[in-house]
Protein backbone atom coordinates (compact mmCIF):
# COMPACT_ATOMS: atom_id res chain seq x y z
CA UNK A 1 0.00 0.00 0.00
CA UNK A 2 1.44 3.21 -1.05
CA UNK A 3 2.06 5.97 1.34
CA UNK A 4 0.38 9.01 1.15
CA UNK A 5 1.89 12.72 1.46
CA UNK A 6 0.59 14.79 4.48
CA UNK A 7 -1.03 17.90 3.34
CA UNK A 8 0.81 20.01 5.51
CA UNK A 9 3.99 18.74 6.32
CA UNK A 10 6.23 19.23 9.32
CA UNK A 11 8.68 21.69 9.54
CA UNK A 12 12.15 20.86 11.35
CA UNK A 13 15.25 22.99 12.80
CA UNK A 14 18.00 20.75 13.14
CA UNK A 15 15.73 17.67 13.09
CA UNK A 16 13.25 18.73 15.70
CA UNK A 17 9.94 19.87 14.63
CA UNK A 18 8.59 23.51 14.75
CA UNK A 19 5.18 23.63 17.05
CA UNK A 20 2.06 24.13 15.11
CA UNK A 21 1.51 23.26 11.80
CA UNK A 22 0.61 25.57 8.72
CA UNK A 23 -3.10 26.43 8.10
CA UNK A 24 -5.15 27.16 5.04
CA UNK A 25 -3.92 30.19 3.47
CA UNK A 26 -7.07 32.30 4.41
CA UNK A 27 -6.25 31.55 7.82
CA UNK A 28 -3.43 32.90 8.01
CA UNK A 29 -2.71 35.67 10.80
CA UNK A 30 -0.17 38.90 10.47
CA UNK A 31 1.93 38.91 13.72
CA UNK A 32 4.73 41.65 13.02
CA UNK A 33 4.51 44.97 14.86
CA UNK A 34 5.79 47.27 11.89
CA UNK A 35 6.10 50.33 14.25
CA UNK A 36 6.46 50.72 17.96
CA UNK A 37 4.77 54.07 19.08
CA UNK A 38 7.44 56.72 19.11
CA UNK A 39 7.09 57.23 23.08
CA UNK A 40 5.17 54.10 24.41
CA UNK A 41 3.44 52.77 26.22
CA UNK A 42 1.91 50.15 24.24
CA UNK A 43 -1.59 49.76 24.55
CA UNK A 44 -2.31 45.67 24.85
CA UNK A 45 -5.91 45.43 24.34
CA UNK A 46 -5.95 47.48 21.96
CA UNK A 47 -2.94 45.40 20.03
CA UNK A 48 -4.55 41.91 20.85
CA UNK A 49 -8.38 42.84 20.85
CA UNK A 50 -8.78 41.47 24.51
CA UNK A 51 -7.70 41.51 28.14
CA UNK A 52 -5.20 38.35 28.50
CA UNK A 53 -2.19 37.58 30.49
CA UNK A 54 0.93 38.18 28.56
CA UNK A 55 3.94 35.99 28.01
CA UNK A 56 6.70 38.55 26.84
CA UNK A 57 9.94 36.92 25.37
CA UNK A 58 13.02 39.04 25.12
CA UNK A 59 15.09 38.02 22.21
CA UNK A 60 12.83 35.52 20.97
CA UNK A 61 15.02 34.73 17.77
CA UNK A 62 12.78 32.85 15.23
CA UNK A 63 10.29 32.34 17.59
CA UNK A 64 10.56 28.73 18.56
CA UNK A 65 9.69 29.42 22.30
CA UNK A 66 6.61 31.72 21.48
CA UNK A 67 4.90 29.65 19.09
CA UNK A 68 4.77 26.61 21.28
CA UNK A 69 3.37 28.37 24.14
CA UNK A 70 0.91 30.59 21.94
CA UNK A 71 -0.55 27.26 20.62
CA UNK A 72 -0.32 25.09 23.99
CA UNK A 73 -2.00 28.46 26.26
CA UNK A 74 -4.69 30.28 23.86
CA UNK A 75 -5.64 32.14 26.75
CA UNK A 76 -2.72 33.84 27.02
CA UNK A 77 -1.36 36.78 24.89
CA UNK A 78 2.39 36.81 23.48
CA UNK A 79 5.21 39.13 22.60
CA UNK A 80 8.54 38.73 21.40
CA UNK A 81 11.38 41.54 20.74
CA UNK A 82 14.38 40.68 19.15
CA UNK A 83 16.68 43.06 17.66
CA UNK A 84 17.64 41.28 14.58
CA UNK A 85 15.11 41.51 11.87
CA UNK A 86 16.41 38.56 10.20
CA UNK A 87 15.52 36.13 13.08
CA UNK A 88 11.91 38.39 13.19
CA UNK A 89 10.98 37.40 9.64
CA UNK A 90 11.19 33.60 10.45
CA UNK A 91 9.24 33.96 13.87
CA UNK A 92 6.65 35.78 11.90
CA UNK A 93 5.87 34.35 9.05
CA UNK A 94 5.61 30.86 10.92
CA UNK A 95 3.20 32.51 13.28
CA UNK A 96 1.91 34.05 10.63
CA UNK A 97 1.26 30.67 8.78
CA UNK A 98 -0.25 28.56 11.68
CA UNK A 99 -3.11 31.37 12.11
CA UNK A 100 -1.78 32.54 15.57
CA UNK A 101 -3.77 35.52 16.91
CA UNK A 102 -2.58 35.61 20.24
CA UNK A 103 1.45 36.67 18.86
CA UNK A 104 2.79 39.82 17.99
CA UNK A 105 6.56 40.19 17.25
CA UNK A 106 8.52 43.34 17.57
CA UNK A 107 12.31 44.86 16.81
CA UNK A 108 12.75 46.05 19.51
CA UNK A 109 16.04 45.75 22.20
CA UNK A 110 15.51 44.09 25.31
CA UNK A 111 16.24 47.08 27.66
CA UNK A 112 13.79 49.45 25.79
CA UNK A 113 11.01 46.76 25.88
CA UNK A 114 10.53 46.76 29.30
CA UNK A 115 11.58 50.52 30.16
CA UNK A 116 9.82 52.19 27.38
CA UNK A 117 6.95 49.73 25.72
CA UNK A 118 5.50 48.01 29.08
CA UNK A 119 3.61 49.72 32.04
CA UNK A 120 3.65 48.37 35.54
CA UNK A 121 2.18 45.19 36.65
CA UNK A 122 1.24 44.36 33.09
CA UNK A 123 2.65 41.34 32.41
CA UNK A 124 2.23 37.64 33.89
CA UNK A 125 5.78 36.69 32.56
CA UNK A 126 8.98 37.14 31.49
CA UNK A 127 11.64 34.83 29.30
CA UNK A 128 15.04 35.60 28.24
CA UNK A 129 16.75 32.88 26.88
CA UNK A 130 20.44 33.13 25.89
CA UNK A 131 21.48 36.40 26.06
CA UNK A 132 24.45 37.59 24.64
CA UNK A 133 27.44 37.35 26.41
CA UNK A 134 29.23 40.03 24.43
CA UNK A 135 32.90 37.77 25.22
CA UNK A 136 34.97 41.01 24.16
CA UNK A 137 35.57 43.16 27.66
CA UNK A 138 34.88 46.64 26.12
CA UNK A 139 31.20 45.39 25.37
CA UNK A 140 30.39 44.02 28.72
CA UNK A 141 28.03 47.35 29.16
CA UNK A 142 25.59 45.65 26.28
CA UNK A 143 24.85 42.31 28.80
CA UNK A 144 21.73 42.39 29.19
CA UNK A 145 21.20 40.76 32.55
CA UNK A 146 22.00 43.53 34.71
CA UNK A 147 20.78 45.33 37.47
CA UNK A 148 18.49 48.26 35.93
CA UNK A 149 17.01 45.03 33.96
CA UNK A 150 16.40 43.09 36.55
CA UNK A 151 14.75 46.18 38.02
CA UNK A 152 12.73 47.05 35.30
CA UNK A 153 11.66 43.30 34.56
CA UNK A 154 10.32 43.22 38.37
CA UNK A 155 7.96 46.37 37.52
CA UNK A 156 6.61 45.40 34.63
CA UNK A 157 6.21 41.94 36.04
CA UNK A 158 1.80 41.72 37.40
CA UNK A 159 2.55 40.24 41.63
CA UNK A 160 3.63 36.92 41.62
CA UNK A 161 4.83 37.06 37.87
CA UNK A 162 7.43 34.62 36.38
CA UNK A 163 11.08 35.30 35.11
CA UNK A 164 12.65 32.48 33.28
CA UNK A 165 16.52 32.63 32.32
CA UNK A 166 18.62 30.07 29.92
CA UNK A 167 22.04 30.36 29.09
CA UNK A 168 24.93 27.97 27.86
CA UNK A 169 27.38 30.50 29.01
CA UNK A 170 28.55 29.43 32.58
CA UNK A 171 30.52 32.62 33.43
CA UNK A 172 27.03 34.18 32.61
CA UNK A 173 25.02 32.08 34.37
CA UNK A 174 27.41 32.38 37.89
CA UNK A 175 26.99 36.17 37.06
CA UNK A 176 22.97 35.79 37.29
CA UNK A 177 22.98 33.89 40.19
CA UNK A 178 24.45 36.71 42.20
CA UNK A 179 21.90 39.48 41.50
CA UNK A 180 18.60 37.75 40.09
CA UNK A 181 17.67 36.30 43.11
CA UNK A 182 17.76 39.88 44.84
CA UNK A 183 14.79 40.62 42.70
CA UNK A 184 13.19 37.17 42.45
CA UNK A 185 12.85 34.40 44.45
CA UNK A 186 14.97 32.19 41.75
CA UNK A 187 14.75 27.99 41.47
CA UNK A 188 17.53 26.20 38.96
CA UNK A 189 15.96 24.22 36.98
CA UNK A 190 18.00 20.98 37.12
CA UNK A 191 16.76 19.30 34.46
CA UNK A 192 15.70 20.08 30.51
CA UNK A 193 12.14 21.95 30.53
CA UNK A 194 9.32 18.88 30.46
CA UNK A 195 7.11 20.83 27.70
CA UNK A 196 10.48 20.72 25.12
CA UNK A 197 13.06 17.96 26.25
CA UNK A 198 14.98 18.80 22.94
CA UNK A 199 15.15 22.40 23.75
CA UNK A 200 12.85 25.80 24.07
CA UNK A 201 14.87 27.35 21.64
CA UNK A 202 17.45 26.95 18.49
CA UNK A 203 19.90 27.98 20.74
CA UNK A 204 19.37 25.44 22.98
CA UNK A 205 18.90 22.72 20.79
CA UNK A 206 22.37 22.82 19.32
CA UNK A 207 24.27 23.64 22.82
CA UNK A 208 22.16 20.48 23.58
CA UNK A 209 23.47 18.55 20.42
CA UNK A 210 27.34 19.78 20.76
CA UNK A 211 26.41 18.07 24.77
CA UNK A 212 27.35 21.66 26.22
CA UNK A 213 25.60 22.42 29.87
CA UNK A 214 22.88 24.11 29.58
CA UNK A 215 22.12 26.46 32.56
CA UNK A 216 18.09 26.94 33.66
CA UNK A 217 15.83 28.58 35.88
CA UNK A 218 13.11 30.90 36.83
CA UNK A 219 12.25 32.88 39.61
CA UNK A 220 8.54 34.43 41.16
CA UNK A 221 8.62 38.51 41.30
CA UNK A 222 9.84 39.35 45.38
CA UNK A 223 7.14 42.23 46.92
CA UNK A 224 10.07 45.09 47.14
CA UNK A 225 8.82 48.27 47.34
CA UNK A 226 10.59 51.07 44.65
CA UNK A 227 12.81 52.69 46.40
CA UNK A 228 14.48 48.86 47.41
CA UNK A 229 14.37 48.33 44.28
CA UNK A 230 16.52 51.48 43.67
CA UNK A 231 19.08 50.66 46.21
CA UNK A 232 19.54 47.30 44.47
CA UNK A 233 20.11 48.72 41.61
CA UNK A 234 23.03 50.83 42.73
CA UNK A 235 24.34 48.23 45.28
CA UNK A 236 24.84 45.13 42.97
CA UNK A 237 27.88 44.78 40.39
CA UNK A 238 27.63 45.12 37.01
CA UNK A 239 27.89 42.69 34.30
CA UNK A 240 31.88 42.61 34.16
CA UNK A 241 32.79 39.29 34.12
CA UNK A 242 34.55 37.39 31.50
CA UNK A 243 32.91 35.58 29.55
CA UNK A 244 35.31 33.06 28.22
CA UNK A 245 36.48 31.60 25.25
CA UNK A 246 33.67 32.16 21.86
CA UNK A 247 31.63 28.98 20.77
CA UNK A 248 32.39 30.18 17.22
CA UNK A 249 30.98 26.48 16.10
CA UNK A 250 27.87 26.59 18.06
CA UNK A 251 27.31 30.64 17.16
CA UNK A 252 28.11 29.37 13.26
CA UNK A 253 25.52 26.88 13.42
CA UNK A 254 22.85 29.36 15.00
CA UNK A 255 23.75 31.32 12.42
CA UNK A 256 22.28 28.88 9.61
Amino acid sequence: MKATKSKNPIEREFGVPIPGEIVARERWTRTALKRLPAEGPLHLEELFGRSAPLVVDVGCGNGRFLLASAIARPDHDHLGVDILPMVLRYATRRANQRGLANVRFAACDGLRIVRQYLVPASVREVHCYHPQPFHEPEQAQRRLIAPEFLALVHRVLEPGGLFFLQTDNEPYWHYMMEVVPAFFDFQVQDRRWPDAPKGRTRREILALRRRMPVFRGWGRRRDLPADTLQSLVRALPPPAFDAGPRRRDLDALERE
